[in-house]
């Protein structure tokens, strides 16, 4: 059922429970994104210079002002010093193809082990090439740079000049903007990696392209991961996670109902309106997942593509709570309350992408209508991730200085 709100619409999932026979093949079929994908993420990390659990926030003076039990934010914008989460994917799957390539065994080696002169020499001589909105390529070309190799980075149609150069400022790539949109950027890197020789690292996937964009989500299990540990008791009720293509939010959703399956959180995923095809797949309703077509125009850079990730929609399809398409003005609402906290909570630096999850929330928690469509009450305890900071340094000042 479809509701529609000034500057958000919301699709509550009515394909939502499982039957019977599903729930008995899922309990017999290993989750894909679970604890044991997580630890092994979260192992590789660890040896990275740079690895520290990012903070997760506990926001106590707005969730009693809000009336729920509480409200936390997973602040990934220090993560590696990146200023967004996505090193985690870049860095995991390049290690995972790393070891394919060069016959190692991924269980038995880590980061340390790619110090090896030898290894780095082999290492030079791969070539990866990818699409992204900015933060996906950033780790890409960090990544690169750390495991000694190099990268090719293709942004679409009017994406910042600034995330450009942010990209090969933070490692070992060249970047382009060019002038396709999203999946038609994709398209052309992969088009380059047959052609030339490269590997395509890529968080979208479609048949026959299936186990890098699965490692680069197990990547991203490790923010979920020690989410879960820093929350300790304090089990979440209600779970808001932006999309993009889905890859992060489905495989992260995934692994939160299976670590608290026994009490399930609400998840509801959240897009931009001008690029939300998770939502209008949904809407469609028959299964599939659909694209976007044309040059949809978003502030939320990092989430402004137009087509589902193939390993992840199944998931959110039959497992999220709730859809939801934002205008810009919601995540800018999210951005100026995070930069302006109530009393004595922490002031935090979002992002376009990172903060539209906190500006829907307020909305929701100020509304006793959306309340109820979101079965918030007192006891009910919110999970956030602000997916990036300030990444676009001069519309984040813009932003934050209008009202």
């Amino acid at each position: 059922m479809e509701y529609h709100f000034k500057d958000f619409t919301v699709i509550q999932n009515k394909q939502k429970a499982l039957t019977t026979e599903s729930q008995h093949n899922e309990k017999r079929q290993p989750l894909l994104f679970n604890q044991h994908i997580a630890a092994d993420a979260l192992r590789l990390h660890k040896t990275i210079p740079g690895y520290w659990p990012t903070p997760l926030l506990s926001f106590n003076e707005l969730a009693e002002a809000m009336h729920v039990r509480g409200i936390y934010c997973k602040n990934e914008a220090s993560r590696f010093g990146l200023n967004a989460f996505k090193g985690l994917g870049g860095a995991y799957a390049m290690f995972r193809i790393l070891c394919e390539k060069l016959n190692l065994d991924h269980t038995a080696v880590d980061f340390r082990d790619f110090q090896d002169e030898a290894l780095r020499k082999r290492c030079a001589q791969i070539h990866f090439v990818t699409a992204t909105d900015g933060n996906h390529g950033k780790g890409v070309s960090w990544a690169a740079k750390l495991f000694g190799c190099s990268a090719s980075v293709f942004l679409p149609k009017g994406s910042a000049e600034v995330r450009r150069k942010a990209i090969e400022d933070a490692g070992n790539a060249t970047a382009e903007i060019t002038a396709l949109n999203y999946d038609q950027a994709v398209e052309h890197c992969w088009k380059l990696a047959q052609e030339k020789g490269w590997i395509l690292i890529q968080d979208t996937a479609w048949d026959g392209y299936e186990q890098y964009p699965e490692w680069i989500i197990d990547g991203y299990l490790t923010l979920a991961v020690e989410a879960a540990h820093q929350l300790e008791k304090n089990v979440p009720t209600h779970v808001f996670l932006q999309a993009g293509v889905g890859a992060m939010a489905g495989g992260v959703m995934e692994f939160l109902l299976s670590y608290y399956r026994k009490k399930p959180p609400l998840v509801s995923i959240v897009e931009p309106t001008e690029a939300a095809c998770i939502y209008q797949s949904a809407k469609i309703g028959d299964g599939q997942h659909h694209a976007i077509e044309g040059n949809p125009a978003t502030i939320m850079a990092g989430l402004n593509c137009g087509t589902p990730c193939r390993l992840t929609w199944p998931f959110l399809r039959d497992k999220a709570s709730f859809f939801c398409a934002c205008d810009d003005v919601i995540t800018e609402e999210g951005m100026r309350a995070y930069a302006n906290p109530v009393g004595g909570d922490a002031t935090v630096i979002a992002g376009e992408s990172g903060a539209v999850t906190f500006g829907l929330a307020r909305r929701i928690l100020q509304d006793d209508t959306l309340r109820r469509l979101f079965r918030i009450n007192e006891d009910s305890v919110i999970l956030l991730i602000n997916t990036e900071g300030d990444t676009d340094p001069e519309n984040y000042k813009r932003i934050i200085a209008s009202s």
